[in-house]
C-alpha cells in the first residue's frame, strides 16, 4: 500500500501525536509499504533532505481559552495540494487530529484516496467552551463527511466524535517502543539521599502542575529530603517557578527541555512519576513510558488516564485539586513497598499490549480492510 500520514503539527514539535506518527511511518515502511508524512513546514528548519516528508503550507500556535496551546495549519496553494495528491496517488490518507484547522480539510476536499481518521484528543483542544463548540460544529461535521473510516486512541478519544456521526469508531491505542523504554540498572542511592519525584510534560494550565506544587508542599513536610524534578517548558513555566519560590520549595528543580537520553536517565533514576493533568488527555503515553521502565506513577483523574489505568493501575488515579489527598497518594506510592511491588507486577504485564509492533499490525490490518471496502467506490460528499 501507498500511505500518506497527515500530521497537522510541525514535524519538529514534541508530543505524543508526533511520536505515534513517526513510529507508524517507520513500522509500516519496515513491513514493505510506501509511507510519506504530509505536514506544514516549520519556519527556519531545513528538512528538505527527507524524501518521506511532504511539506504543505505552514502553521501557527493558537492559545485557547482552555489553558492549552495547539496549532492551526493551512495552505493557500490549492494547486500544490492537487499536484501532490495527483503525483503521489495514495491508496490511504490517514489524518491524525483531522479537526485541527485547516490543512486536513483542504486535503480531504481534494482526496481521491481512502480517508481514515484518528482522534487523539478527548475534544478538540482549541474548542473547549460550549459556545465555541456550537459555533464550530458545522466545520467539524463537514470534516467528518469526507472520512471513510474512523479510529480513536481510547474511548475518551472517541467520545466527542461519536456525537457527530453514526459511523463506528474503532479503538486502536497509542503505542510505545518497549526496546527503548525498559528498566535500566542504576547506582543504588545512599540511605539519606531522599526520594525523587518526576514530572515530564508541557507547562500549561491543563497539565495541573500548580496542583502538584501545592501537594508537594504538604508531602515535603513529612519527607523534607525528597525532591521534585519538573521537565518540560511552556507558557506557565515562569509562573510555576515563582509559585515554587512563594511556597518555599527548596527541593524543586525546573530543567526545561532535555535530550531523549537524559529523559531516559531521569525515568530510570526517579522513584515516582507524576502526571496530574486535569483534562484534555485521551490516553497517556507518558504513563506507558513510566510503567515500561518499572517506575510507579500517580495520574490525574481525567477520563483518558482513567481509561488507560485499568485494574491495579487505578490506584494511581487521584484528583490533583485535592491537595491533601494528592499528597497522601504521593506518599503511599513512594513509600509503601507492598503496593509499589503489586503495581510494578501489574504494569510489567499490562504494558506489553501497547508495544509498537502490535499497534502497527492493527493499523496495517485496518488499512487493508478499509481499502478493500472503499477502493473503487469512493464518493465525494458535496463541498
Amino acid at each position: 500500500m501507498k500511505i500518506g500520514i497527515v500530521c497537522p503539527y510541525f514535524i519538529n514539535r514534541h508530543g505524543g501525536v508526533l511520536e505515534v506518527i513517526l513510529a507508524l511511518k517507520k513500522g509500516l515502511k519496515d513491513r514493505g509499504h510506501e509511507v510519506k508524512i504530509i505536514t506544514p513546514k516549520p519556519k527556519g528548519v531545513d528538512m528538505s533532505s527527507d524524501d518521506d516528508i511532504i511539506f504543505l503550507g505552514t502553521s501557527m500556535d493558537f492559545h485557547s481559552l482552555a489553558a492549552t496551546t495547539t496549532q492551526v495549519s493551512s495552505s493557500d496553494d490549492t494547486d500544490k495540494i492537487d499536484a501532490v495528491l495527483e503525483a503521489e496517488n495514495f491508496d490511504i490518507l490517514h489524518f491524525h487530529e483531522p479537526w485541527s484547522p485547516l490543512l486536513s480539510r483542504q486535503l480531504l476536499q481534494r482526496s481521491q484516496s481512502v480517508n481514515i481518521a484518528t482522534f487523539h484528543s478527548k475534544v478538540p483542544e482549541a474548542f473547549m467552551t460550549r459556545t465555541v463548540i456550537k459555533a464550530v460544529t458545522p466545520y467539524l461535521k463537514s470534516v467528518m463527511s469526507y472520512l471513510h473510516e474512523l479510529t480513536a486512541v481510547s474511548p475518551s478519544g472517541a467520545d466527542y466524535a461519536s456525537t457527530l456521526t453514526d459511523q463506528p469508531i474503532t479503538i486502536i491505542p497509542n503505542g510505545i517502543d518497549l526496546e527503548k523504554y525498559k528498566p535500566r540498572s542504576i547506582k543504588p542511592k545512599a540511605a539519606d539521599d531522599g526520594k525523587t519525584l518526576l514530572y515530564i510534560g508541557r507547562l500549561e494550565g491543563r497539565k495541573g502542575v500548580k496542583y502538584l506544587l501545592r501537594a508537594f508542599k504538604l508531602y515535603a513536610e513529612k519527607h523534607p529530603k525528597d525532591k521534585l524534578i519538573i521537565v518540560g517548558d511552556g507558557p506557565d513555566r515562569e509562573k510555576l517557578e515563582l509559585m515554587s519560590e512563594d511556597l518555599e520549595l527548596s527541593h524543586v528543580s525546573f530543567l526545561g527541555f532535555v535530550s531523549e537520553e537524559r529523559k531516559l536517565e531521569l525515568l530510570s533514576e526517579a522513584d515516582l512519576f507524576v502526571s496530574p493533568a486535569l483534562f484534555g488527555e485521551s490516553f497517556g503515553i507518558v504513563l506507558l513510558e513510566a510503567m515500561a521502565m518499572n517506575l510507579v506513577a500517580v495520574a490525574g483523574a481525567n477520563s483518558g488516564y482513567i481509561d488507560l489505568m485499568q485494574g491495579t493501575g487505578a490506584v494511581s488515579i487521584v484528583n490533583p485539586e485535592d491537595s491533601e489527598e494528592f499528597a497522601r497518594r504521593l506518599d503511599l506510592l513512594t513509600y509503601e513497598e507492598s503496593i509499589r511491588k503489586l503495581w510494578q507486577t501489574w504494569a510489567k504485564d499490562y504494558v506489553q499490549q501497547f508495544d509498537y509492533p502490535k499497534i502497527i499490525a492493527e493499523y496495517e490490518a485496518f488499512y487493508a480492510k478499509a481499502l478493500k471496502k472503499h477502493h473503487g467506490e469512493i464518493k465525494r460528499p458535496a463541498a
